[in-house]
């Protein structure tokens, strides 16, 4: 009887410590643009295995990724031919074409971290500030893109054309207001 009831302290003590980590400042987003990092919030701003750009430009995640990014990742795959529309993706999430943050937006809605489409401006102040350790996000008043899983997913630098398109070369994000889905 001693013994269950010392087992029975013992989860409790140690499903405490594990719950006051858990919701301790920063356990789910670090800042992670600046140094001094401590060990845990270094271990939340290591870079995660980087998901695999196929020769037909579908983007393979990696298996290490959590279910939600696996979800934007083929939300992504399935509009990844479309043209470069302006506007399209915004007033319905099937469109004939997508502009930049329509694409954004559509990848991030198939995670479920929107419910409505945002032009580039808003997503400005979407998310949590910085970058993430899935998803960054990227806009200013005139342009979005994301890196997902450490590949970019943009509707501009293609050779083949415009229009949302994974690109396994990154971007300067000089200019651009970094924003993260909290957690990822």
């Amino acid at each position: 009887m001693r013994n269950n009831k010392q087992k029975l302290k013992l989860g409790i003590a140690i499903g405490g410590v594990l719950t006051a980590l858990a919701m301790a400042p920063g356990a789910a987003s670090a800042n992670c643009g600046g140094g001094g990092l401590s060990p845990a919030e270094n271990d939340i701003c290591t870079p995660t295995k980087n998901a695999r750009l196929l020769p037909n430009g579908r983007l393979v995640p990696p298996k290490s990724a959590p279910r939600k990014i696996k979800a934007v990742i083929a939300a992504a795959n399935q509009i990844r031919t479309k043209p470069y529309v302006w506007g399209g993706g915004h007033s319905r999430w099937w469109d004939r074409g997508y502009d930049c943050s329509g694409a954004v937006s559509f990848a991030l809605h198939g995670g479920r971290f929107l419910d409505s489409p945002l032009p580039s401006g808003p997503m400005e102040s979407w998310g949590l500030s910085g970058e993430g350790r899935w998803i960054s996000v990227y806009a200013n008043s005139g342009h979005a893109y994301a890196v997902i899983a450490g590949v970019r997913w943009d509707t501009s630098g293609d050779a083949s054309g415009t229009g949302p398109r994974w690109h396994a070369d990154l971007r300067s994000s000089a200019g651009y207001v970094a924003r993260h889905p909290a957690g990822f």
